[in-house]
C-alpha cells in the first residue's frame, strides 16, 4: 500500500477491458474452486479469492473475501492486514487501521506497521500525537538506527554555492511535481548546485522541468538503499531535500542512513515523518501554527503564502463556463482518490445533497473503475438515502480528458481530514472552486492554504458545519451560477497574479531558509 501520485489525481490510463472483467472473476474463481472440490469453508480459498480480488483491484470483493476468511480464523494476521488493505482503498479509513493494528498486534511482519505509519495521519479520530506515536514507533522498530554525522564536517565548505540535493520516486509525474518544478525552475545557479536524484530516466519527464546545464541529474532506478545513499554521498551534496516522505516508504531507509550533513522534508509531507534523520519540515502558517511544533520531532520551517506554490506547464484543457447555467441545478464534484472518501466525509455530503435538492455529485478515482466498488460506494450514499442517480461514479481516463470532468462540475467538494493537494491546484486551475475548511492537523489545512494563498479564502469555513452551510448556500442561491461564470472567467489570471503562483518569490523564500539552515 502506497499514498504515491495515483493518490492525487497523478497516474490516469485507460486499462482496456480489465477492470469490466474484473466484476465476472469472483465468480468464476469460485467455479473454478469449485471444480476443484475445494471447501469453501476453508479460510485458505477465501484468502486465495480476496487475494485475487485485490490484484485486480476489486476491493470491495476482497474486503469480502477476507471478512469471510477471518470469520473462519479469526486470528490471521496476514488476513486481517489484507482485509485492511482492502478498506483503505474503499475508504473506510477507521476499519483499516483498527485491522492494521491487530495485524501487527499478531505478527512480527513489517507490513501492518508501515500500514498503520501510512494511514494514521488521514484517520478522522487520528490526532497529532496519536499520530506522532505510531509514526515515531514504526521508526524506532523498524528503521536503521541514526548515524554519526560527523563524516561531513571534515569537508572542504569553501565558496558560497550550496549543493542542493532533490529526492523523488516521482518526478516523471508532470502534473503531480508543478510545485517541485515552479521551485527547482528558479533557482538562482549562481547560488545553488541542483542535484536530482531520480527514480526514473531524465527522458521520461516531459513538462515542467526546465533542465539547466549545471544541473545533475542521477537515475538511481534499481539501486538498494545503501547504494542509493552512497552514490548521494558522494555527490558532496549540502542539503538533501527529500519529496518523498511515506509515499515511498522503501526509500525512508535511505534517508534514515543520512547521506547528506542536513536534511529537510518538503513537499509530500503532511504530518511528522517520527524519523530522527529529518533535521527540518518546510510547510507554512497556515498548515502548522506554533502550538502544534510540539507534535512534531522535525524542527519546523515556514515560507511566506502557501508551501504549494505551483506553476502549470503540462496541457490543459480551457475552462468552460459553469454547467450549471444549462441545467439549472449545482453539480457537486470531487475527483480525489477513494481512500479520502471516508465515511465521514460521505456523511457530511449527504447534509448537503439532502439541502440542496436537484443538486447531484459526481466522483472520479481509479477504484471506481470497477462495478462491484461503485456498488458499494452507492450504498454508502443509499444508507444517507441518497439514490444512486444522484451520484455518479467515473473510473480513470488519460489525464487531459480528466481535467475535462471539471467542466461538469460547479463547485468542488473537499475530502477531510486528508484534503486534496494536487486535486485542489487542478480543480481550481479549471475554474472550479473547492470549499474547504479548517481541520485539525497539517493534512487537513492544505485545500486551505493554497486557496488563501489563491485569494481564494472565502472558500475556507472554520468547521465541518460552516463548510456544509457554505457548500448549502452556493447550491440554493439564485446568484450562484453568475458567481461561479464570474469566478470562471478570470480564475485563471488571477491565479497567475497570486502568491499562489508565484514561484520567483518562493523560490527567493526557500532559498533563504535553505541558506539559514546551511550556512557557509
Amino acid at each position: 500500500m502506497s499514498l504515491d501520485p495515483q493518490g492525487d489525481a497523478g497516474r490516469h490510463s485507460s486499462l482496456g477491458d480489465t477492470a469490466h472483467k474484473a466484476g465476472r472473476f469472483r465468480e468464476a474463481l469460485k467455479k473454478y474452486y469449485q471444480s476443484l472440490s475445494c471447501d469453501w469453508n476453508q479460510p485458505e480459498v477465501w484468502y486465495a479469492a480476496g487475494s485475487a480480488e485485490t490484484s485486480l483491484r476489486e476491493f470491495a470483493a476482497a474486503a469480502q473475501s477476507f471478512h469471510n476468511a477471518l470469520k473462519i480464523r479469526p486470528g490471521w494476521p496476514e488476513a486481517r492486514h489484507n482485509f485492511g488493505r482492502a478498506c483503505f482503498q474503499l475508504g473506510m479509513i477507521e476499519e483499516a487501521l483498527a485491522s492494521f493494528r491487530q495485524a501487527a498486534a499478531g505478527s512480527t511482519a513489517e507490513l501492518p506497521q508501515i500500514a498503520i505509519a501510512i494511514s494514521v495521519p488521514e484517520c478522522p479520530s487520528s490526532t497529532n500525537q496519536v499520530i506522532l506515536q505510531a509514526r515515531r514507533a514504526w521508526a524506532e522498530q523498524r528503521l536503521p538506527k541514526p548515524v554519526s554525522r560527523e563524516r561531513f564536517s571534515r569537508r572542504n565548505t569553501s565558496g558560497d554555492t550550496l549543493r542542493i540535493g532533490y529526492l523523488s520516486a516521482f518526478f516523471e509525474y508532470d502534473n503531480w511535481m508543478k510545485p517541485v518544478w515552479g521551485l527547482i525552475n528558479q533557482h538562482d545557479r549562481c547560488q545553488f548546485e541542483v542535484h536530482l536524484f531520480a527514480e526514473t530516466a531524465a527522458s521520461a519527464i516531459h513538462h515542467g522541468y526546465r533542465a539547466h546545464p549545471s544541473d545533475r541529474f542521477h537515475d538511481i532506478t534499481g539501486l538498494s538503499n545503501e547504494a542509493a545513499a552512497a552514490q548521494i554521498e558522494s555527490c558532496g551534496i549540502d542539503l538533501l531535500v527529500d519529496l518523498n516522505g511515506y509515499s515511498a516508504q522503501r526509500r525512508l531507509v535511505l534517508v534514515a542512513l543520512e547521506p547528506a550533513p542536513i536534511i529537510v522534508g518538503w513537499f509530500n509531507m503532511y504530518a511528522t515523518t517520527g524519523m530522527a534523520a529529518y533535521d527540518y519540515l518546510i510547510g507554512d502558517d497556515q498548515v502548522i501554527p506554533p502550538e502544534e511544533e510540539q507534535f512534531y520531532c522535525e524542527k519546523i520551517l515556514r515560507v511566506p503564502g502557501s508551501y504549494l506554490t505551483f506553476n502549470v506547464a503540462y496541457p490543459v484543457p480551457p475552462v468552460v463556463e459553469p454547467p450549471c447555467l444549462k441545467t439549472g441545478a449545482i453539480t457537486f464534484g470531487c475527483l480525489a482518490p477513494q481512500h479520502k472518501i471516508n465515511s465521514t466525509v460521505i456523511h457530511t455530503w449527504c447534509r448537503i445533497l439532502r439541502d440542496v435538492p436537484r443538486s447531484r455529485l459526481i466522483l472520479r478515482n481509479g477504484v471506481l473503475d470497477s462495478s462491484g466498488n461503485c456498488g458499494f460506494v452507492h450504498e454508502l450514499f443509499a444508507k444517507h438515502n441518497i439514490p444512486h442517480e444522484r451520484v455518479l461514479l467515473q473510473g480513470r481516463i488519460e489525464h487531459f480528458q480528466f481535467l475535462r470532468t471539471y467542466d461538469e462540475v460547479d463547485i468542488v467538494l473537499d475530502t477531510f481530514p486528508y484534503n486534496g493537494g494536487t486535486t485542489t491546484t487542478e480543480a481550481i486551475w479549471q475554474g472550479v472552486p473547492v470549499v474547504t475548511f479548517w481541520g485539525d492537523r497539517w493534512v487537513s489545512r492544505t485545500s486551505a492554504s493554497i486557496l488563501r494563498a489563491g485569494n481564494l479564502g472565502r472558500f475556507v469555513t472554520a468547521n465541518v458545519d460552516d463548510y456544509v452551510s457554505l457548500a448549502v448556500g452556493l447550491g440554493n442561491s439564485a446568484d450562484t451560477p453568475q458567481f461561479l461564470a464570474a469566478i470562471r472567467r478570470n480564475m485563471r489570471s488571477r491565479l497567475r497574479e497570486s502568491a499562489a503562483c508565484d514561484t520567483h518569490t518562493f523560490a527567493r523564500n526557500m532559498e533563504a531558509l535553505y541558506r539559514q539552515i546551511c550556512p557557509r
